[in-house]
């Protein structure tokens, strides 16, 4: 059963004020067992129902039952379904910083317990925005993964002010930020430097600039990166100048997108290091933007070392402990 924890209003557990300002929480019929829990994440943590279901190895009819009774028995919306998927509600969110932390104190117990822990699997979340995901994790997180084999990372992408809402809500234990947002509360940790770049045709006039202005660039089309935060920073950019970013094309990967703007279409904004290593292969050239929020400090970040397990701190460590350069 959840308590009643002061970081989430009274409204999100059932709870009503008396008239002399006494709270009467209305949890008594709340029951969620450890299937139910692990049930819910794995609806959220796909973003769909039926993706959850599988993952938690249930029939779609037997997951929308369970789900239908969680919320009949709480009297609250846990999950709302939309466009682009289900998400939880500030109730959702609650029950989800809960549930894992009632998982994480499992860990623990079977950490303590010794012999429980060797056939125990555990798992870290961790978010980040584009450029970490793409450029500077993979090379990071392999040695790290191969050096604990018990340990499984659950990776995705985000924009960093999504980050910092979820890390701070305890939707993840970690994750990687810009400096273009402000952390909140959360600590931070030295990741990298992330310099983004216009990518053109190598005969493309801009092909000899030294340094291009975003706003100089809004007149032209480009090639964007389907559902990538990177794709939704830069047209949040375009946004605050009043302006809308042309996009012709929207494309899965950075490699993609330089093909397009190879054949002289379009242009396309990606970070430094992607447009290095597929120039060598295309006919593309790239100049940096000197706009400020183009050169971003990218930082781990998390509640509290308290907050995390022994094994995302040594995440933490490992992933801040070394100089990650550009390529």
């Amino acid at each position: 059963m959840l308590a009643h924890n002061a970081e989430y209003p009274a409204a999100i557990f059932g709870c009503s004020e008396g008239s002399k300002g006494a709270r009467r929480c209305k949890l008594a019929g709340m029951r969620f067992d450890l299937t139910d829990l692990r049930l819910f994440l794995a609806v959220v943590d796909a973003g769909s129902i039926t993706h959850g279901a599988a993952k938690a190895n249930l029939s779609l009819p037997a997951t929308s039952e369970r789900l239908r009774d969680m919320e009949k028995s709480c009297g609250i919306k846990l999950l709302e379904r939309g466009r682009r998927g289900t998400v939880p509600t500030r109730a959702g969110e609650a029950l989800v910083h809960h549930a894992r932390l009632i998982f994480r104190q499992m860990v623990q117990m079977h950490g303590e317990l010794g012999e429980y822990a060797k056939e125990m699997r555990t798992m870290v979340r961790l978010l980040a925005n584009t450029a970490a995901m793409v450029e500077y994790l993979p090379g990071r997180l392999a040695p790290w993964l191969v050096s604990h084999p018990q340990i499984d990372v659950d990776l995705r992408e985000r924009q960093s002010s999504d980050i910092v809402k979820a890390v701070s809500g305890g939707l993840a234990e970690i994750g990687i930020i810009s400096d273009a947002v402000e952390p909140a509360s959360l600590q931070l940790r030295p990741f990298a430097i992330d310099r983004l770049v216009v990518v053109a045709a190598r005969d493309h006039a801009f092909a000899g600039k030294k340094e291009l202005s975003f706003v100089n660039l809004l007149q032209h089309e480009f090639v964007g990166l389907a559902d990538g935060a990177l794709h939704d920073h830069i047209e949040a950019q375009a946004a605050r100048r009043g302006k809308r970013l042309k996009v012709r094309i929207k494309v899965r990967t950075l490699e993609g997108a330089c093909w397009m703007v190879a054949q002289g279409g379009c242009l396309g904004i990606m970070p430094e290091p992607a447009a290095r290593r597929y120039r060598r292969s295309m006919p593309i050239a790239w100049t940096r933007l000197s706009d400020d929020w183009a050169t971003r400090r990218l930082s781990i970040c998390f509640r509290s070392e308290e907050d995390l397990l022994p094994v995302a701190r040594d995440l933490v460590a490992h992933l801040s402990s070394a100089k990650i350069r550009n390529k």
